[in-house]
């Protein structure tokens, strides 16, 4: 059970701050189970709600400073998705982001960065869907590894190919 204060990834809302712990009210019912009450770092005017127990979307704590490292070390071994039916792409990126899980999210950036610049090469633009997932998993990426390196959001993909290429 995570504490007032901690900073946890909670599904698609990223980087987020449990605020409070407890039940909560509806008008003049209140509920018997504890919800957290969550902040997302990057969503500035948001709250959300989430039974304690919650198993069906991921809570885990954030990534330390030197798991955001050693994962930046590790990005060149990583491998993309391996997608063989074209029909279930989008629920082969959907999944991997839903895991909450960042070497899934560097797979999918590499799946879909590979997918691009092939289509880019033959005159062809990349598809919305793949724009879609390309920036969820960024988002989802990004967000955490800024958040536990205490730098920018928008740095941090100039920061990790400094760090590859080093």
């Amino acid at each position: 059970m995570f504490q007032v204060n901690d900073y946890i990834v909670y599904g698609n809302a990223g980087v987020c701050r449990v605020e409070s712990i407890g039940p909560m009210s509806f008008g003049d019912s209140s509920t018997e189970r504890d919800y957290y009450t969550l902040v997302p770092v990057y969503q500035k005017g948001s709250r959300v709600f989430t039974p304690v127990d919650n198993d069906k979307v991921v809570m885990r704590p954030i990534l330390s400073q030197e798991e955001s490292n050693a994962l930046i070390d590790s990005i060149v071994d990583i491998r993309p998705l391996e997608i063989t039916d074209e029909k279930h792409r989008e629920d082969a990126y959907r999944e991997a982001i839903r895991t909450g899980d960042c070497t899934s999210w560097v797979r999918v950036i590499k799946t879909l960065h590979g997918r691009m610049e092939k289509r880019y090469e033959q005159g062809k633009k990349a598809t919305s869907s793949d724009e879609k997932y390309m920036h969820l998993a960024k988002e989802s990426l990004y967000g955490e590894l800024a958040f536990s390196l205490s730098i920018p959001k928008d740095q941090v993909e100039e920061f990790i190919t400094e760090r590859i290429e080093g």
